[in-house]
């Protein structure tokens, strides 16, 4: 009694968890995708990976499902034969196939929107590394033109030495002083700090670009070859389970020889 009792509970059970993980990962997406904004590339990439990282779910519930029917035909306990469009197996093969579908599009979807993104992070890495050098080039012509003008040079000791500023102030006067000086006893130190200053930025821009170009990559990587390892899951499964409920529907309808 036992026995009987454990063959028709076990395919049950496994059927029953099956479509609560295949209906609740569904529920999952459709909240996923809202709000709905398609045509937002940020979106669209939150959106595929969040997608491809719980891809394999629905997977998982087919599979108990499936496991449920096989343990129910091979215990003789499963239900009389009907039209295959009435089977829940049927769906969830035709599920399978769309998710395939599905998770096939996302890849090359994936990786045009990657090398947007990776082409967006490129153009402002350098329009940021052009900024800061041309911020230094108008930083050495304006000292350059302060080591020239002698009234300035005046002016600013007098500020210095007529008490007229303190604290933070009067140590950055100093310090502007001290560099002057360092300058005008040496003109070339200032082109030298100069294009020290242009080397540190381009050695920034340097491992700014490669980290983009290497996020890039990882993700297409990550996110492009998982998407395709489902797809190709998906669409086996589907493809596979609806041709054998077709082919036994045509061995049902084949008339007897004689």
């Amino acid at each position: 009694m036992r026995n009987n009792n454990s063959i028709v509970f076990t395919p049950l059970a496994l059927k029953i968890v099956g479509v609560i993980v295949i209906l609740s990962s569904l529920l999952d997406y459709i909240l996923l995708l809202l709000p709905f904004n398609p045509t937002d590339k940020i979106w669209q990439l939150s959106t595929t990976g969040q997608l491809v990282d719980r891809g394999i779910i629905p997977l998982v519930g087919i599979a108990f499902l499936m496991a449920g029917y096989w343990m129910s035909s091979s215990a003789g306990t499963a239900p009389a034969p009907r039209p295959f469009w009435q089977s829940l197996r049927f769906w969830t093969f035709l599920l399978s196939s769309f998710l395939g579908l599905v998770f096939l599009l996302l890849v090359p979807l994936h990786l045009l929107n990657i090398s947007t993104q990776q082409s967006v992070a490129l153009t402002r890495i350098n329009q940021e590394a052009s900024a800061y050098e041309a911020q230094l080039q108008n930083q050495l012509q304006q000292v350059d033109a302060l080591l020239k003008n002698e009234q300035k040079l005046k002016e600013l000791d007098q500020t210095i030495n007529g008490g007229q500023v303190q604290g933070e102030q009067l140590a950055r006067l100093q310090n502007l002083k001290e560099q002057l000086q360092k300058f005008k006893q040496d003109p070339k130190a200032l082109n030298q700090q100069l294009e020290e200053a242009q080397t540190k930025i381009r050695s920034q821009k340097l491992q700014a670009e490669q980290k983009a170009k290497q996020e890039a990559l990882k993700s297409a990587v990550r996110t492009g070859a998982s998407s395709l390892l489902l797809a190709v899951g998906y669409i086996a499964i589907g493809w596979t389970g609806l041709m054998s409920m077709l082919a036994f529907q045509g061995t049902r309808r084949k008339p007897k020889t004689r």
